[in-house]
């Protein structure tokens, strides 16, 4: 009863927009899909560039992760990040998790890290469909490589005729994760950090010629793109992710609309667009029909990073040829005229709306957060997130010790705890320059606002607010959320990693009585002690907020 009820609540978002189909119900599939990961060191050069990287299942990006709506995902991670040793841990981006918290992938908040050379198995149910995807939640490993798509098929109002699947935008460093933290985080250490290249699919080239001088490092021009296949006259559905570090993506098809019909895991009514933006952590599903040329027609497929991301070489191309085109040559076609707006901003609010309409409940509780960056008393610049510079401690995970009846933490660990309130709103005030894009786990929140200086009040359409689980934040602008909290310890954080590794990041804790009565499964709690032995005879380096 406890699954079925799960399932009923966490549905609450998607399930009545079924009746907006334009097909029978979703035949659910009765075998849960069940994945074996290892997470281990290797060498790739997606862009010509050999780099040493981390890798799932020997791969970058790693696997897909492929259900039904409403199917339980079984997921083994070994660690075996050796030379040096690393604990890991992955966050399954955008799932409720309403029934499973401890299956959330935060060390220090919803788990331990896996110890190295051991492994843990993840069971989720898939409560929500559409597109995301999974990275290490683990300092800022995922941007050395652990990350992966994921692609939950459910119901849909819009006919389309050919799945292209995922389609992975990321920007790409040449140093290895650690390295960068390190140089950022060392006094007067800048936390500026520039991405190298800009990838789709994993694949961009790279001018070797702009190495730095001395760097000895192998590098070959002309890597090569990624390559997609449109088929004359169809409609098809591309899932794009931005599965970056910092930048944020302005992704465009030459000559061809795209319909946008899903933002994060919300089926929105559809919009026509030339350009998509989407922060870090972000996704869009989107439709485009082959329609613009001949047969043999070609056109290039680009995503930009906005100038609003640090980035030495930000915008990346793959090739988008019709049946009858020739795959060896390249596309000659031009970009659209729309230049960047510099707003660092996503869509206007007023122009995505959910498919299924949720009216804005009233608030239990309100609380201002704001962003700031300040140095400490060692001239390491840091992040504040309502007044508080993050730092998670591994071995004692805030579920566990809530699940325990403890609720008193070190001021460092930001924890919030909104004890029975659960309409919970959140004026995000962001005190700097850069755009941050807000990720809350376990929830779609509703987006009441957004824009520069202070919230003057006004909620776009309180009727039928824009839901997703990360939105954008302007420099020296404001993003108010409201989300119907789940029981359970859920992290909320900027997603831009080298900012959630300076500590911009906090934990909330829902409604805390009912967290006591969780039945932790006791894989949970083996997973910590095999870290606590490791951990007792081994240096973790944590150099940064750890999560």
């Amino acid at each position: 009863m406890g699954l079925l009820r799960g399932l009923l609540e966490s549905a609450l978002h998607t399930a009545l927009e079924v009746l907006y189909t334009a097909t029978a119900a979703l035949t659910q599939s009765n075998t849960n899909g069940h994945y074996d990961f290892t997470v281990s060191r290797g060498f790739i050069a997606p862009d010509g560039y050999v780099r040493d990287v981390l890798l799932v299942n020997g791969a970058y990006p790693g696997p897909l992760i492929e259900a039904n709506w409403g199917d339980t995902i079984v997921v083994r991670v070994h660690n075996n990040i050796t030379g040096p040793e690393e604990g890991t841990a992955i966050h399954w981006h955008g799932f409720l998790q309403h029934e499973t918290p401890w299956e959330d992938g935060a060390p220090g908040i919803s788990q331990c890290p896996i110890t190295p050379r051991k492994s843990y198995s993840y069971e989720f149910v898939a409560s929500l469909y559409g597109t995301s995807w999974y990275h290490a939640h683990y300092s800022a490993q995922y941007t050395g490589g652990v990350l992966g798509p994921i692609v939950i098929h459910g119901p849909t109002s819009e006919k389309y005729d050919i799945d292209l699947g995922p389609i992975m935008l990321s920007d790409w460093y040449h140093k290895e994760y650690f390295d960068i933290i390190e140089e950022m985080l060392k006094p007067n250490g800048s936390p500026r950090v520039l991405s190298d290249n800009n990838l789709i699919n994993g694949k961009m080239h790279f001018d070797c010629a702009t190495v730095a001088k001395g760097d000895k490092t192998p590098c070959v021009n002309n890597a090569g793109i990624s390559k997609f296949r449109f088929k004359t006259g169809k409609r098809h559905r591309l899932r794009l992710i931005n599965s970056g570090g910092d930048g944020v993506q302005r992704f465009s098809i030459d000559e061809h609309t795209l319909t946008v019909i899903a933002e994060d895991f919300v089926p929105v009514k559809p919009y026509n667009t030339s350009v998509v933006t989407l922060g870090v952590g972000q996704r869009a599903d989107v439709l485009v029909t082959a329609n613009v040329g001949k047969p043999d027609a070609k056109f290039w497929m680009r995503s930009n990073m906005t100038t609003c991301s640090p980035a030495r070489q930000p915008n990346a191309l793959a090739a988008v040829y019709y049946d009858k085109a020739d795959t060896s040559s390249t596309p000659s076609s031009k970009a659209w005229n729309i230049p960047d707006p510099g707003t660092c901003a996503n869509e206007d609010l007023s122009v995505t709306e959910p498919l299924f309409p949720i009216p804005l409940p009233k608030p239990m509780i309100t609380q201002s957060m704001d962003i700031e960056m300040y140095k400490n008393a060692s001239n390491v610049t840091l992040w504040k997130f309502n007044g508080v510079s993050m730092r998670t401690d591994y071995n004692n995970p805030v579920i566990l010790l809530a699940n325990q009846g403890n609720f008193s933490y070190p001021q460092e660990w930001n924890v919030v705890n909104y004890r029975d309130s659960t309409k919970i709103r959140l004026i995000v005030n962001n005190k700097g320059p850069v755009a941050h894009p807000m990720h809350l786990h376990g929830h779609n929140f509703y987006i009441l606002h957004e824009g520069p200086g202070a919230w003057d009040g006004t909620i776009v359409r309180p009727s039928n607010p824009h839901r997703r689980d990360v939105h954008l934040v302007r420099g020296n602008g404001h993003l108010v959320i409201q989300f119907d909290g789940a029981p359970g310890v859920w992290a909320f954080h900027c997603h831009i990693a080298w900012h959630a590794s300076g500590g911009f990041l906090s934990t909330l804790i829902v409604e805390p009585k009912k967290v006591t009565r969780m039945q932790i499964p006791g894989d949970v709690k083996r997973n910590c002690g095999e870290w606590a032995l490791w951990s007792k005879h081994n240096v973790v380096d944590q150099i940064d907020s750890g999560t």
